[in-house]
């Protein structure tokens, strides 16, 4: 960085360098981190980041944040308040032997005259695992430093050994007044905006404009763009041109917390807390979206096994009917029967205790793999067993009243042991009666009454 405070530059034309072919959002990108907006918690003065630019001291990084937020414009500041070569590399059409020319550059590079090279990745998270892990020995022996840039949860969509070795710095999405900067500096700027066509609009207008776009300043730029192109110079950008450019607003899934997973796990919490309207609404939120029903259904068979249980087993059959009717009639029709679902589900009564039965189940069987069967329990004829001990007659159930006899089921070492606990509603309570009938007349006992109580080591019932 020069003594003016004004950022060195990169020998050739940057990577990031506007032209006149470019849209406006591309254009306008700040060429000096104080004209960057809305990231002042990264980039004032004394703060990590900003600090860490300007000194030239900045390693590798992964860039999280919504779109239109400034990602792109970051990594471009880093390489030219560094003095490194700037390398695009695209997540989508890019692979691993375009990855492996850029490092044979970049050592080119380095060895030549001792310059570094930033590796920029847009939308990282779009590559594949093999394709990240091929990045980290490079980043690790200083060949390349990298900027990852997501609109993805880091620890989601980066692998971990890669993640490990970057610094992590969230993005924020840009507030109504934010975007109201950015809309005016692009109206008045005569260089690289659109000054020189002294349009006008209100400040009702752009403080719409701002609202409508969710934190999304190239959303909001390309909007703007989109109606100085069919108004004549010196004219009025109106709310209702500017609705048309924007077309259809979206549910936004860029967003910190505010993602695929997010939407999902806020989905299931609300059919767990028994509110049918906030389970319809999240659910909404993801099929506005344009999210895969089915992974909702997922979800909805998860709540009926875990969350809903025993309290009501018809629940998981309304899951796979509504399934079942949204392969048939897709989209249209079969989205209301998802919502069905949901709406049963966030209003059944609610058990865990299968949930952590099964779960108690399993330890102790992984801990006691093996235990003999009981001798009664086996198929083979009694009388023909060689062992004389092992020969022990089966009682049948049906031959007894009440088609029940009390004999052991478990291995004798975990006789006494109890899983399953019913709770005290829906049909678990129907459940509970006749676990205890049995248990008065030699069955298994119920709880309080001599059982053994397991715990795993996991029986939370938290599993998302």
């Amino acid at each position: 960085m020069s003594r003016t405070g004004k950022p060195a530059g990169t020998s050739g034309p940057s990577l990031f360098a506007p032209t006149d072919a470019e849209p406006l959002a591309a254009r306008m990108r700040p060429e000096r981190l104080e004209d960057v907006v809305g990231q002042q918690h990264l980039l004032a003065v004394g703060r990590p980041l900003g600090d860490a630019i300007r000194n030239g001291t900045i390693g590798s990084v992964i860039l999280t944040g919504p779109a239109g937020t400034g990602k792109t414009t970051i990594a471009s500041l880093i390489g030219r308040y560094t003095k490194q070569t700037v390398v695009g590399l695209n997540a989508v059409t890019d692979g691993i032997p375009r990855l492996r020319v850029i490092v044979d550059e970049a050592a080119q590079r380095r060895d030549f005259d001792g310059r570094r090279t930033l590796v920029v990745v847009d939308e990282i998270h779009r590559w594949a695992r093999t394709q990240q892990d091929a990045l980290l020995p490079h980043v690790e022996s200083g060949v390349i430093s990298l900027c990852g840039a997501t609109t993805e949860v880091p620890a989601f969509a980066v692998v971990g050994a890669l993640l490990s070795r970057c610094r992590v710095y969230a993005l924020r999405p840009l507030d109504s007044a934010d975007i109201v900067t950015v809309v005016t500096r692009a109206l008045t700027d005569t260089s690289r905006g659109l000054g020189s066509r002294e349009l006008h609009a209100s400040a009702d207008t752009l403080q719409w404009l701002a609202e409508q776009c969710d934190g999304d300043a190239r959303r909001a730029l390309g909007a703007l763009e989109a109606v100085a192109l069919t108004t004549a110079n010196g004219g009025e950008l109106t709310v209702d041109a500017l609705s048309g450019a924007l077309g259809v607003r979206v549910v936004s899934y860029d967003r910190q917390d505010v993602d695929s997973h997010a939407v999902l796990s806020a989905f299931h919490k609300s059919c767990r807390g028994s509110d049918p309207h906030a389970a319809l609404y999240w659910l909404a939120r993801a099929m506005v979206a344009g999210d895969d029903p089915q992974v909702f259904l997922r979800r909805l068979a998860a709540v009926a096994t875990e969350d809903v249980g025993l309290a009501d087993p018809q629940a998981l059959g309304v899951v796979m009917h509504a399934w079942e009717a949204y392969r048939r009639l897709g989209p249209a029709e079969g989205e209301r029967a998802v919502a069905q679902a949901a709406v049963y589900c966030a209003t059944a009564p609610k058990s865990n205790r299968l949930y952590v039965a099964w779960a108690m189940a399993r330890e102790v069987a992984a801990s006691t793999p093996g235990l003999a069967v009981p001798a009664h329990l086996l198929n083979l004829d009694h009388s023909l067993r060689p062992d004389e001990s092992r020969r022990v007659a089966y009682e049948y159930p049906h031959d007894y009243p009440g088609a029940f006899v009390a004999q052991a089921y478990q291995p004798a070492e975990l006789q006494g042991n109890t899983y399953y606990q019913p709770g005290p509603f829906g049909e678990e309570k129907q459940i509970a009666k006749r676990l205890a009938w049995w248990a008065e007349r030699g069955g298994p006992p119920v709880e309080g009454q001599g059982s053994t109580a397991v715990s795993p080591s996991n029986t939370s019932g938290e599993s998302s």
